[in-house]
């Protein structure tokens, strides 16, 4: 009897023990950056999730890091949610044991766009240099671009396309997730009532109740920022004068030179050197998406750029963030293939 009690003890703490060490931790750091000092109240000291994979505090294993870029409203927050996605992941064999960054880029305006504003901070900046250097530093990670690879969903996909085929030497791979903001169509267009609307706001009070209005506001202190031009301090590219449209040439310029599509044919060396891209979106995201990505996937194609472009099932935000979603079945095992996870 007693034997058999000793049995089922060690039975039961091996099971314990198992479950324990099959469960990865999150640590929320903090990076101040200079890149994003700046005189509009955003905050330059930056917080970071970061989750790090089953016993990585038991031995001395170095990782691959992937930076997930998170979208328009998100932050930092959204890490803790996809925890178990990633357990999930690494315990079925997706994907080897690693590492995956999401920092804070959460503005006053919603979202950075990962962009070097120059104004409001250099958020492309700080992720590319602080961000990368920081968690080179303090974590066992493979410290060289092969192991790195960069993601994101929406404003996150776009920043990870833009980053990734500016900065090759240190991001090896890219996946954007349903990315938002590579050329100007739909509802950021002139052909839309984004603008107009947007032409009759004078207060933030008044910008709050819109969403497009919002999102024109946080693309134009992103790629256009102008500190003299209260309240939002920032150039659109279309106006109205009189209830006629009027387009600003200069800064509908600065837009383009900051949305991928339209400088793909700068960076073509730049993204051969990537050993791998993929994008996708959902078929009911909305045309603003499904227009712009295809537009996206088609240039490439044209420019002899080698990728991988999908269409799913699904809107803009479902199908993603569970254990049937794109995250672990399609996001992860395609970092599992490109990444290299050894010295």
């Amino acid at each position: 009897m007693k034997t058999y009690l000793k049995l089922i003890l060690v039975i039961c703490t091996l099971q314990l023990t198992y479950a324990q060490t099959t469960k990865g931790t999150i640590v929320i750091d903090s990076i101040y950056s200079e890149n994003l000092e700046n005189n509009f109240d955003e905050n330059p000291t930056r917080e970071v999730g970061v989750y790090l994979p089953p016993n990585y505090d038991k031995g001395t294993q170095k990782y691959p890091v992937i930076y997930f870029l998170h979208g328009f409203y998100g932050d930092h927050n959204m890490l803790e949610p996809m925890k178990e996605i990633l357990d999930f992941a690494i315990e079925t064999k997706r994907i080897r044991p690693f590492i995956l960054v999401v920092p804070n880029q959460k503005t006053t305006y919603e979202g950075s766009f990962y962009s070097n504003s120059g104004v409001f901070g250099n958020w492309e900046d700080f992720t590319v240099q602080d961000l990368v250097k920081y968690m080179d530093k303090n974590y066992r990670t493979l410290a060289k671009k092969e192991s790195r690879g960069i993601t994101g969903h929406s404003m996150g996909g776009y920043g990870a396309l833009n980053i990734a085929m500016k900065h090759p030497d240190v991001f090896n791979t890219v996946y954007a997730i349903s990315p938002g903001a590579l050329a100007i169509v739909r509802e950021y267009g002139p052909n839309s009532n984004t603008f107009e609307e947007l032409s009759e706001i004078s207060t933030y009070e008044a910008l709050e109740k819109t969403y497009f209005g919002k999102v024109m506001v946080a693309f134009a202190r992103s790629w256009s920022p102008n500190p003299n031009k209260p309240p939002f301090y920032c150039d659109f590219p279309f106006g109205y004068n009189d209830g006629e449209l009027v387009i600003h040439q200069e800064t509908l310029k600065k837009w383009h030179d900051n949305m991928p599509f339209y400088n793909l044919e700068n960076y073509i060396d730049n993204l051969k050197s990537l050993k791998a891209i993929k994008m996708d979106w959902g078929r009911n995201a909305g045309e603003r998406f499904t227009q712009q990505c295809k537009m996206f996937s088609i240039k490439l194609e044209n420019l002899g750029i080698d990728h991988f472009a999908e269409e799913y099932i699904g809107t803009h935000v479902n199908n993603i963030y569970t254990k049937n979603g794109r995250l672990p079945q399609q996001v992860l095992p395609f970092f599992e293939y490109y990444l290299e996870f050894d010295d």
